[in-house]
């Protein structure tokens, strides 16, 4: 039986992998990376630098090109999907081209595999297709949510409070969820935070990596600066991946 593991690599520290991720590292014979083009080479190099680091000499490479998709789509439901679809064809093309009978290999997923990242789904597609079987296992990562909390030394949630996790397209269409304070914000492309200028931001970007950049404040203070500085950063690097945690004040 084949085997491959989901591996949670972090927010973008090399220091964020966990004993168990680079043990797993170190049995995967094949490691499977998907191309997002030039402008995100530098998530492609991360993956490298763990694998020279923590993989075994003989290790193999299988590379994929991810498919495109409109990123600000009028049915965004649909075009996930279709994006999904396409994806796992690659994926499991690549898993029967690459991975041998009794071999180990790994998906180097950034930040934690369960929070808004598709490979698990992905993966259960290909398997409910049934062309190919193997086993997976999937192994956490620290996610640009814990990163974030950690770089501004705050609690995600206040004393017998709850927090709620969701996205910057669901905060600009249904307003500040019912019954919460605290909200954690990711994929934000409209930066849907602006609304609330009563509340304030722990903002965050490359979260973990050299070009990190951190910000907080009022939002009515700091919006300003905060939209400024994510669009120079957008047209310096091609790309740009950010969360934030906004809080109502006591």
């Amino acid at each position: 039986m084949r085997k491959i593991y989901v591996i949670g690599i972090g927010a973008g520290d090399p220091d964020h992998l966990t004993l168990q991720a680079a043990k797993a590292i170190g049995r995967t014979d094949v490691f499977f990376l998907m191309d997002k083009g030039q402008t995100k080479e530098s998530m492609i190099e991360l993956r490298r630098r763990l694998l020279k680091a923590y993989a075994r000499p003989s290790r193999r490479i299988a590379e994929g090109r991810d498919p495109d998709r409109d990123r600000a789509p009028a049915d965004y439901p649909d075009t996930v999907a279709d994006w999904r679809h396409r994806r796992a064809a690659v994926t499991e093309a690549l898993i029967t081209e690459h991975l041998l009978d009794g071999e180990t290999g790994a998906f180097l997923v950034w930040g934690d595999p369960s929070l808004y990242d598709s490979t698990i789904a992905i993966l259960k597609e290909i398997l409910d297709r049934g062309d190919i079987t193997f086993e997976y296992e999937v192994i956490p990562g620290i996610s640009s949510v814990s990163a974030l909390a950690a770089k501004h030394r705050i609690g995600l949630n206040r004393v017998g409070r709850p927090v709620q996790i969701t996205t910057g397209r669901r905060l600009a269409d249904e307003g500040w969820p019912a019954g919460v304070d605290d909200v954690v914000v990711m994929l934000d492309a409209q930066q849907a935070f602006t609304s609330h200028p009563d509340a304030d931001v722990y903002w965050g970007a490359y979260v973990g990596t050299p070009d990190e950049l951190l910000a907080s404040g009022p939002v009515a203070n700091v919006a300003d600066d905060i939209l400024r500085t994510r669009a120079e950063a957008r047209e310096r690097h091609g790309w740009i991946m950010d969360t934030y945690l906004l809080r109502r004040p006591e």
